[in-house]
């Protein structure tokens, strides 16, 4: 398996709700090969967010990373929820 992680932080007036309804309409429209599942945490601070992302290989992620498409979708429904850019980490899951 492999996968990205994004930490970043909120934008202000963005609630959990927010962020839970572009997740469903992503997994929705999208219907990408090779994705598994996303799961996002909140932090405490109610500002912080880390989502995490996990695919069935390295291939997977990498042709939805490079799909111009993604990255549309991207700029247009999940930025505007962010404050700035976010920190990417990709890498294989070990569990």
């Amino acid at each position: 398996m492999y996968g990205t992680t994004m930490i970043g932080t909120l934008a202000a007036g963005v609630t959990a709700d927010d962020v839970r309804g572009e997740l469903k309409a992503w997994e929705s429209a999208r219907q990408v090969p090779g994705y598994m599942s996303s799961h996002v945490l909140l932090g405490d601070d109610g500002k912080t967010i880390v989502n995490v992302a996990v695919f069935e290989s390295k291939e997977a992620y990498v042709a939805l990373a490079d799909d111009p498409e993604q990255g549309k979708w991207w700029a247009e429904h999940y930025a505007p929820l962010l404050d700035g850019e976010p920190r990417w980490i990709d890498g294989a899951w070990v569990s």
